[in-house]
Protein backbone atom coordinates (compact mmCIF):
# COMPACT_ATOMS: atom_id res chain seq x y z
CA UNK A 1 0.00 0.00 0.00
CA UNK A 2 2.85 2.38 0.83
CA UNK A 3 4.49 1.78 -2.57
CA UNK A 4 1.17 2.66 -4.24
CA UNK A 5 0.94 5.93 -2.33
CA UNK A 6 4.51 6.94 -3.17
CA UNK A 7 3.67 7.14 -6.87
CA UNK A 8 0.76 9.55 -6.37
CA UNK A 9 0.71 13.32 -6.07
CA UNK A 10 0.34 14.65 -2.50
CA UNK A 11 -3.16 15.92 -3.26
CA UNK A 12 -4.26 12.47 -4.47
CA UNK A 13 -2.61 10.89 -1.43
CA UNK A 14 -4.50 13.20 0.92
CA UNK A 15 -7.81 12.73 -0.89
CA UNK A 16 -7.55 8.92 -0.78
CA UNK A 17 -6.58 8.99 2.88
CA UNK A 18 -9.47 11.28 3.84
CA UNK A 19 -11.93 9.29 1.74
CA UNK A 20 -10.97 6.45 4.07
CA UNK A 21 -11.59 8.61 7.17
CA UNK A 22 -14.91 9.75 5.68
CA UNK A 23 -15.79 6.12 5.01
CA UNK A 24 -15.14 5.25 8.64
CA UNK A 25 -17.55 8.03 9.65
CA UNK A 26 -20.12 6.45 7.32
CA UNK A 27 -19.56 3.02 8.89
CA UNK A 28 -20.26 4.51 12.30
CA UNK A 29 -23.38 6.22 11.00
CA UNK A 30 -24.53 2.92 9.41
CA UNK A 31 -25.09 1.42 12.86
CA UNK A 32 -28.47 3.15 12.66
CA UNK A 33 -29.55 0.37 10.25
CA UNK A 34 -28.61 -2.47 12.59
CA UNK A 35 -29.74 -1.34 16.02
CA UNK A 36 -32.29 0.92 17.68
CA UNK A 37 -30.01 1.93 20.50
CA UNK A 38 -26.26 1.86 20.97
CA UNK A 39 -25.02 0.85 24.41
CA UNK A 40 -24.07 4.03 26.25
CA UNK A 41 -20.99 2.48 27.83
CA UNK A 42 -19.80 1.43 24.38
CA UNK A 43 -20.32 4.94 23.02
CA UNK A 44 -18.55 6.60 25.96
CA UNK A 45 -15.66 4.17 25.66
CA UNK A 46 -15.36 4.83 21.93
CA UNK A 47 -15.42 8.59 22.49
CA UNK A 48 -12.71 8.23 25.12
CA UNK A 49 -10.69 6.14 22.67
CA UNK A 50 -11.17 8.82 20.02
CA UNK A 51 -9.90 11.46 22.42
CA UNK A 52 -6.77 9.44 23.12
CA UNK A 53 -6.09 8.98 19.41
CA UNK A 54 -6.46 12.70 18.76
CA UNK A 55 -4.20 13.70 21.66
CA UNK A 56 -1.47 11.26 20.57
CA UNK A 57 -1.76 12.32 16.93
CA UNK A 58 -1.49 15.96 17.95
CA UNK A 59 1.90 15.35 19.54
CA UNK A 60 3.51 12.46 17.70
CA UNK A 61 2.30 13.31 14.19
CA UNK A 62 2.09 17.11 14.36
CA UNK A 63 3.80 18.96 17.24
CA UNK A 64 6.96 16.87 17.44
CA UNK A 65 7.65 17.11 13.66
CA UNK A 66 6.89 20.83 13.84
CA UNK A 67 9.60 21.34 16.44
CA UNK A 68 12.10 19.21 14.49
CA UNK A 69 11.45 21.11 11.25
CA UNK A 70 11.92 24.48 12.95
CA UNK A 71 15.37 23.64 14.35
CA UNK A 72 17.20 24.99 11.29
CA UNK A 73 14.76 27.83 10.62
CA UNK A 74 14.90 31.55 11.32
CA UNK A 75 12.91 31.26 14.56
CA UNK A 76 13.67 29.50 17.85
CA UNK A 77 12.57 25.87 17.45
CA UNK A 78 9.79 26.30 20.00
CA UNK A 79 8.22 29.35 18.37
CA UNK A 80 6.43 27.85 15.31
CA UNK A 81 5.00 25.01 17.40
CA UNK A 82 3.77 27.35 20.12
CA UNK A 83 2.38 30.00 17.78
CA UNK A 84 0.69 27.54 15.46
CA UNK A 85 -0.74 25.53 18.37
CA UNK A 86 -2.33 28.58 19.98
CA UNK A 87 -3.61 29.89 16.64
CA UNK A 88 -5.23 26.51 15.92
CA UNK A 89 -7.07 26.61 19.23
CA UNK A 90 -8.08 30.23 18.64
CA UNK A 91 -9.42 29.37 15.18
CA UNK A 92 -11.63 26.58 16.55
CA UNK A 93 -12.77 28.76 19.44
CA UNK A 94 -13.87 31.50 17.05
CA UNK A 95 -15.56 29.02 14.70
CA UNK A 96 -17.28 27.43 17.70
CA UNK A 97 -18.58 30.82 18.79
CA UNK A 98 -19.81 31.84 15.33
CA UNK A 99 -21.13 28.74 13.56
CA UNK A 100 -24.53 27.55 14.91
CA UNK A 101 -24.22 23.95 16.11
CA UNK A 102 -25.45 21.44 18.66
CA UNK A 103 -23.25 18.88 20.35
CA UNK A 104 -24.50 15.26 20.22
CA UNK A 105 -26.53 14.38 23.29
CA UNK A 106 -27.45 17.99 24.03
CA UNK A 107 -30.91 19.53 24.00
CA UNK A 108 -31.87 22.35 21.64
CA UNK A 109 -31.60 24.91 24.46
CA UNK A 110 -27.86 24.14 24.62
CA UNK A 111 -27.26 24.98 20.95
CA UNK A 112 -24.26 27.28 20.43
CA UNK A 113 -23.13 29.83 17.86
CA UNK A 114 -24.89 32.80 16.29
CA UNK A 115 -28.69 32.52 16.04
CA UNK A 116 -29.06 28.72 16.27
CA UNK A 117 -32.75 28.90 17.25
CA UNK A 118 -34.07 29.04 13.70
CA UNK A 119 -32.28 25.90 12.51
CA UNK A 120 -33.26 22.24 12.58
CA UNK A 121 -31.66 19.86 15.06
CA UNK A 122 -30.26 17.70 12.26
CA UNK A 123 -28.50 20.68 10.69
CA UNK A 124 -27.02 21.78 14.01
CA UNK A 125 -25.73 18.27 14.79
CA UNK A 126 -24.06 17.95 11.40
CA UNK A 127 -22.52 21.40 11.77
CA UNK A 128 -21.04 20.39 15.13
CA UNK A 129 -19.29 17.25 13.89
CA UNK A 130 -18.33 18.90 10.59
CA UNK A 131 -16.71 21.76 12.48
CA UNK A 132 -14.68 19.30 14.50
CA UNK A 133 -13.65 17.27 11.43
CA UNK A 134 -11.94 20.25 9.79
CA UNK A 135 -8.71 19.98 11.85
CA UNK A 136 -8.59 16.23 11.21
CA UNK A 137 -8.67 16.74 7.45
CA UNK A 138 -6.10 19.53 7.75
CA UNK A 139 -3.83 17.27 9.78
CA UNK A 140 -3.87 14.55 7.13
CA UNK A 141 -3.32 17.05 4.31
CA UNK A 142 -0.43 18.72 6.11
CA UNK A 143 1.16 15.34 6.83
CA UNK A 144 1.18 14.34 3.15
CA UNK A 145 2.23 17.86 2.17
CA UNK A 146 5.22 17.59 4.51
CA UNK A 147 6.34 14.44 2.70
CA UNK A 148 6.04 16.18 -0.67
CA UNK A 149 8.04 19.12 0.70
CA UNK A 150 10.90 16.72 1.44
CA UNK A 151 10.98 17.24 5.19
CA UNK A 152 13.33 14.60 6.71
CA UNK A 153 11.05 13.82 9.66
CA UNK A 154 7.98 13.30 7.41
CA UNK A 155 7.29 9.89 5.85
CA UNK A 156 4.47 8.34 3.84
CA UNK A 157 4.11 5.62 6.46
CA UNK A 158 3.63 8.18 9.23
CA UNK A 159 1.04 10.09 7.18
CA UNK A 160 -0.86 6.86 6.49
CA UNK A 161 -0.69 5.93 10.18
CA UNK A 162 -2.18 9.32 11.05
CA UNK A 163 -5.03 8.76 8.58
CA UNK A 164 -5.68 5.28 10.01
CA UNK A 165 -5.78 6.65 13.56
CA UNK A 166 -8.17 9.45 12.62
CA UNK A 167 -10.31 6.99 10.68
CA UNK A 168 -10.62 4.74 13.75
CA UNK A 169 -11.76 7.62 15.92
CA UNK A 170 -14.27 8.76 13.29
CA UNK A 171 -16.41 5.66 13.90
CA UNK A 172 -18.11 6.93 17.06
CA UNK A 173 -18.56 10.39 15.53
CA UNK A 174 -20.79 9.07 12.76
CA UNK A 175 -22.81 7.10 15.30
CA UNK A 176 -23.03 10.14 17.59
CA UNK A 177 -24.91 12.02 14.85
CA UNK A 178 -27.07 9.31 13.28
CA UNK A 179 -28.43 7.70 16.46
CA UNK A 180 -29.80 10.89 18.09
CA UNK A 181 -31.50 11.80 14.81
CA UNK A 182 -33.11 8.37 14.67
CA UNK A 183 -34.33 8.74 18.25
CA UNK A 184 -35.88 12.07 17.25
CA UNK A 185 -38.04 10.28 14.67
CA UNK A 186 -36.00 10.73 11.50
CA UNK A 187 -35.93 7.77 9.10
CA UNK A 188 -32.93 5.43 9.20
CA UNK A 189 -31.89 6.48 5.71
CA UNK A 190 -31.92 10.19 6.49
CA UNK A 191 -30.22 9.60 9.84
CA UNK A 192 -27.43 7.73 8.06
CA UNK A 193 -27.16 10.42 5.39
CA UNK A 194 -26.68 13.22 7.91
CA UNK A 195 -24.34 11.09 10.02
CA UNK A 196 -21.94 10.33 7.17
CA UNK A 197 -22.24 13.85 5.77
CA UNK A 198 -20.32 15.18 8.75
CA UNK A 199 -17.16 13.52 7.42
CA UNK A 200 -17.44 14.99 3.94
CA UNK A 201 -15.45 18.07 4.91
CA UNK A 202 -12.26 16.10 5.53
CA UNK A 203 -11.16 15.62 1.88
CA UNK A 204 -11.68 19.33 1.22
CA UNK A 205 -9.76 20.47 4.28
CA UNK A 206 -7.02 17.93 3.46
CA UNK A 207 -6.52 19.49 0.02
CA UNK A 208 -6.27 22.93 1.65
CA UNK A 209 -3.63 21.56 4.01
CA UNK A 210 -1.59 20.07 1.16
CA UNK A 211 -1.74 23.24 -0.93
CA UNK A 212 -0.82 25.44 2.01
CA UNK A 213 2.40 23.59 2.85
CA UNK A 214 3.53 22.71 -0.68
CA UNK A 215 3.15 26.24 -2.03
CA UNK A 216 4.46 27.97 1.10
CA UNK A 217 6.97 25.56 2.65
CA UNK A 218 8.15 27.96 5.39
CA UNK A 219 4.64 27.71 6.85
CA UNK A 220 4.90 23.95 7.35
CA UNK A 221 5.95 23.95 11.05
CA UNK A 222 3.18 26.46 11.76
CA UNK A 223 0.63 24.42 9.77
CA UNK A 224 1.47 21.20 11.63
CA UNK A 225 1.10 22.81 15.03
CA UNK A 226 -2.02 24.72 13.91
CA UNK A 227 -3.74 21.40 13.16
CA UNK A 228 -2.55 20.07 16.53
CA UNK A 229 -3.98 23.05 18.41
CA UNK A 230 -7.31 22.75 16.63
CA UNK A 231 -7.51 19.04 17.43
CA UNK A 232 -6.66 19.54 21.11
CA UNK A 233 -9.38 22.21 21.36
CA UNK A 234 -11.90 19.69 20.00
CA UNK A 235 -10.76 17.01 22.46
CA UNK A 236 -10.97 19.26 25.50
CA UNK A 237 -14.13 21.14 24.51
CA UNK A 238 -16.20 18.25 23.17
CA UNK A 239 -14.76 14.72 23.11
CA UNK A 240 -13.67 14.24 26.72
CA UNK A 241 -16.72 15.98 28.29
CA UNK A 242 -19.02 14.00 25.98
CA UNK A 243 -17.41 10.71 26.99
CA UNK A 244 -17.84 11.37 30.73
CA UNK A 245 -21.18 13.14 31.05
CA UNK A 246 -23.14 9.87 31.39
CA UNK A 247 -21.27 8.61 34.45
CA UNK A 248 -18.80 6.29 32.71
CA UNK A 249 -15.76 8.34 33.68
CA UNK A 250 -13.42 5.48 34.56
CA UNK A 251 -14.24 3.54 31.39
CA UNK A 252 -13.81 6.63 29.22
CA UNK A 253 -10.48 7.46 30.89
CA UNK A 254 -9.13 3.94 30.39
CA UNK A 255 -10.25 3.92 26.75
CA UNK A 256 -8.62 7.32 26.24
CA UNK A 257 -5.31 5.88 27.43
CA UNK A 258 -5.74 2.87 25.14
CA UNK A 259 -6.48 5.17 22.21
CA UNK A 260 -3.38 7.23 22.99
CA UNK A 261 -1.26 4.08 23.14
CA UNK A 262 -2.64 2.72 19.85
CA UNK A 263 -1.97 5.99 17.99
CA UNK A 264 1.49 6.27 19.55
CA UNK A 265 2.35 2.75 18.40
CA UNK A 266 1.04 3.45 14.89
CA UNK A 267 3.07 6.64 14.58
CA UNK A 268 6.31 5.36 16.15
CA UNK A 269 6.20 1.99 14.40
CA UNK A 270 5.46 3.40 10.94
CA UNK A 271 7.05 6.82 11.29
Amino acid sequence: MIDYFIGLSPIKQAIIATLFTWGMTAIGAALVFTTKKVNQKFMDGMLGFAGGVMIAASFWSLLSPSIEMAENGPFPSWFPATAGFLLGGLFLWLADAIIPHLHPGSSMKDAEGINPAGRRRSTLLVFAITLHNIPEGLAVGVAFGAVAAGMPSATIAAAIALAVGIGIQNLPEGTAVSMPLRRDGMSRRKSFFYGQLSGAVEPFSAVIGVLAVTTMQPLLPFALSFAAGAMIFVVVEEVIPGSQENGNKDLASICLMIGFAVMMILDVAFG
